[in-house]
């Protein structure tokens, strides 16, 4: 048991090391900006990641910072990150919308009919980590309905609980069902950002293939799919190419 006692101590120790590490460097890239070194502010932002560590705090502060290098790629990329791990952050979108006037594409959405309108106004509504925080909450209204009317000896009590209790499991369940609908969509969703300052999509992933269009630095695509070292992508407007896979890095790589 002592030598157990040991190894854990010895564990808390370097876990507390690496947190002060970090603690360190976060703060030191927050010093670094605050002066206006912004490439020293993104090393030291780096050296966090390349522990391992993330968190939508430091993306914020890695976009805001190429921001203000006049990167729209990585700008919009790590803003992008801290939204994935943050999505209703105002700040976070704010700042994104501003990198975003930095680049040079433009898209004509597609056209949504009503059914696509209402799934986004439903659905997608929330995440899927908020319909699940949704199905808990419903599932403990249930279990107080089913403790109320169990243990109260009043007819309108235990009539209330026994509906309310009764619409919350209904609640709940469909949550359940709506948070696996959001989660399977987020997982078949493939985004990236492009880095090139101008790459040509083709509509074959080779060189030799016809140019479809061109995107340039900072622009957001979904890719598809993948073959040789080329990604078919996707773009806001529904039209889709290849290009190479090393000028785009994709967002969930985490």
């Amino acid at each position: 048991m002592k030598r157990l006692v040991t190894y854990i101590s010895v564990f808390v120790t370097l876990v507390g090391w690496a947190q002060t590490d970090t603690a360190n460097l976060f703060e030191q890239g927050n010093k670094a900006y605050n002066a206006e070194d912004f490439e020293g502010a993104i090393s030291a932002y780096e050296k966090i990641l390349e522990t391992g560590q993330h968190s939508a705090e430091l993306y914020f502060n890695l976009g805001n910072a190429n921001y203000k290098l006049n990167r729209p790629g990585p700008s919009i990329y790590y803003f992008e990150k801290a939204l994935l791990l943050s999505p209703d952050d105002k700040e976070i979108l704010e700042n994104l919308a501003y990198a975003q006037n930095m680049t040079l594409d433009a898209f004509v959405p597609m056209p949504e009919n009503d059914l696509s309108n209402f799934y986004k106004n439903t659905v997608g509504l929330l995440s899927f980590e908020q319909w699940a925080y949704v199905s808990i909450a419903m599932m403990l209204l249930f279990i107080l309905g089913y403790l109320i009317y169990h243990f109260s000896a009043l007819a309108n009590r235990k009539r209330i609980a026994f509906l309310g209790g009764t619409t919350a499991l209904i609640i709940s369940v469909v949550a359940v069902g709506l948070a696996y609908v959001r989660y399977t969509e987020f997982m078949a969703d493939d985004p990236a950002i492009v880095f090139a300052a101008e790459v040509v999509v083709t509509d074959a992933p080779n060189a030799n293939g016809a140019e479809r269009f061109r995107l340039h630095e900072g622009t957001k695509v979904i890719i598809e799919e993948g073959f040789e070292g080329w990604k078919k992508v996707r773009i806001p407007d529904g039209n889709t190419g290849w290009m190479p896979a090393e000028d785009l890095k994709a967002l969930k790589d985490f």
